[in-house]
């Protein structure tokens, strides 16, 4: 059956009878900021780009700028700063001509219990998971409340709700990250600007690939999980890509479990 376009609200949504469903998103065209080239990063990268939107790459890694071909565009940049936070997103819009959409895949963990925790390894997952995420945030937002329209989605997890042991400073980082992009959704509503959240379950990603490896690690895990499997990176992209679209335009402040299951039990 022939899809249709439809209106509600005064808003007229065209649905092309044989295009792809990406089209149905309204994506093509978007300017989009990846930060952050690990694995779920840069599927998240592929799929916008797939989708007929403008991306920007950015990492502090090289070899991960460069795993994502000569056909994206890609900036190396040190979010550890402030600077290198604002001048990453000024320099994204730059070359895109505007930003529409950020997307804040940047993440980091060090698995071991609260009282073996050094306070240098508290800090610096702190200030990579979710300081950064703070200061791109407020840098996009600047551009993105003063245009009237914004799209940011950030890749949290289901530590930010569960209680994982060895997982303290990731779990809080998490958590935080939970709390601050619904402020930023509650202060930038009226400006047209979303703030969500996908938060993946146990996944096969550059992150977790080191543990996940250890004998009896992945049987555990998936033993815990309902749909009966971890997660892949491709489990993600729909999700990220569905936030950032305009059918999700009266979504704010949400996030999305993406995680078989995992925290229904």
């Amino acid at each position: 059956m022939d899809l249709v376009s439809s209106s509600v609200a005064g808003r007229s949504f065209p649905a092309p009878a044989n295009g792809p469903a990406a089209d149905w998103l309204g994506l093509s065209g978007r300017k989009v900021l990846v930060a952050g080239a690990g694995g779920i990063g840069s599927a998240v990268a592929l799929a916008f780009a797939e989708a007929g939107a403008a991306v920007v790459t950015a990492d502090r890694d090289p070899a991960r700028l460069a795993r994502l071909g000569a056909e994206l565009k890609t900036l190396e940049a040190d979010l550890a700063t402030a600077e290198g936070c604002e001048d990453l997103v000024a320099a994204a819009a730059g070359t895109l001509g505007g930003l529409d959409i950020l997307i804040h895949a940047v993440g980091i963990n060090h698995r071991v219990p609260l009282l073996d925790t050094a306070d240098e390894d508290w800090d610096a997952i702190l200030a990579v998971n979710l300081t950064s995420a703070f200061r791109l945030g407020r840098a996009a937002g600047r551009l993105m409340v003063a245009a009237g329209y914004g799209r940011q989605v950030y890749f949290s997890s289901v530590s930010g709700l569960l209680a994982h042991p060895d997982h303290g400073p990731y779990a809080a980082s998490k958590g935080g990250l939970n709390q601050l992009l619904r402020v930023m959704a509650r202060e930038w509503a009226a400006s047209g600007v979303t703030a969500n959240a996908v938060a993946p379950g146990y996944t096969d990603t550059d992150l977790t690939s080191a543990h996940l490896n250890r004998p009896g690690v992945r049987d555990h895990y998936t033993a815990q999980v309902p749909a009966g499997r971890l997660g892949s990176v491709a489990d993600l992209t729909g999700p990220a890509l569905f936030l950032a679209s305009d059918r999700a335009a009266f979504i704010t402040g949400q996030v999305l479990y993406t995680d078989g299951g995992r925290t229904l039990v």
